[in-house]
């Protein structure tokens, strides 16, 4: 909207200050109020001719203590989010303003500004400490990735669900052999079967597995 593009500012305060539009330079109040409800681009080019030192200074005059959480993108971000709450539902904020009981518009907004950079800091409060990017990207985790965990639980369930065709003795192999991981000498003399016994009975159990998941897939 042209409107949010002239109210917000793309320079700081302290750059030279531009020139006023003819046609509102010299408008009063009211006058401007009304050419910046009507969306008219001169006004709102007065309206940062004439105010936008102003709304800075009242930012920069809370958020100055501040300079530890505050930055100078912040002071820029606050400006702008004045900027939209004055453009926000129809205005609504800017047609709120009465100049008929004497308070300047000049006033009125630096003391928006106040009560922005104010919320601003509420916010900055609640937040936790933020690190920058560059360092979020060298932090590791030895935490099992979600997605590889999500996958292994996937394929313990069809395992377990296959397996409640097997024999007591075939799932007791598997947990021995597949589950606990020991060695085939180990599996041998826990089983009561030869080490020989061991390498078969693995290869048909595998190879038994293999053809139930291959129907599955096919019926899926």
């Amino acid at each position: 909207m042209h409107t949010a593009e002239a109210a917000t500012p793309r320079r700081s305060a302290s750059v030279t200050r531009p020139t006023a539009p003819a046609q509102f330079a010299e408008a009063d109040d009211l006058a401007l109020l009304n050419g910046l409800i009507a969306d008219d681009e001169s006004a709102w080019r007065e309206f940062n001719v004439r105010y936008s030192r102003l709304i800075y200074r009242c930012i920069t005059r809370v958020t100055v203590r501040f300079s530890a959480v505050v930055s100078a993108d912040d002071v820029r971000e606050i400006y702008a989010m004045l900027c939209v709450a004055l453009l926000a539902n129809d205005k609504r904020k800017l047609r709120s303003f009465e100049p008929g009981r004497g308070n300047k518009l000049g006033s009125w907004l630096g003391m928006l500004a106040i009560h922005s950079a104010y919320d601003h800091l509420r916010q900055v409060k609640r937040e936790p400490r933020r690190t920058s990017l560059s360092e979020a990207e060298q932090l590791t985790s030895t935490a099992q990735d979600p997605a590889d965990a999500c996958e292994l639980r996937e394929r313990a369930r069809l395992v377990s669900e296959m397996l409640s065709a097997f024999s007591a003795k075939d799932r007791q192999f598997v947990a021995l052999y597949f589950g606990d991981g020991l060695d085939p000498d180990e599996v041998a003399r826990r089983m009561h079967i030869s080490v020989k016994t061991v390498y078969s009975k693995k290869h048909k159990i595998q190879g038994r597995l293999e053809a139930l998941l291959a129907q599955r897939q096919i019926a899926a």
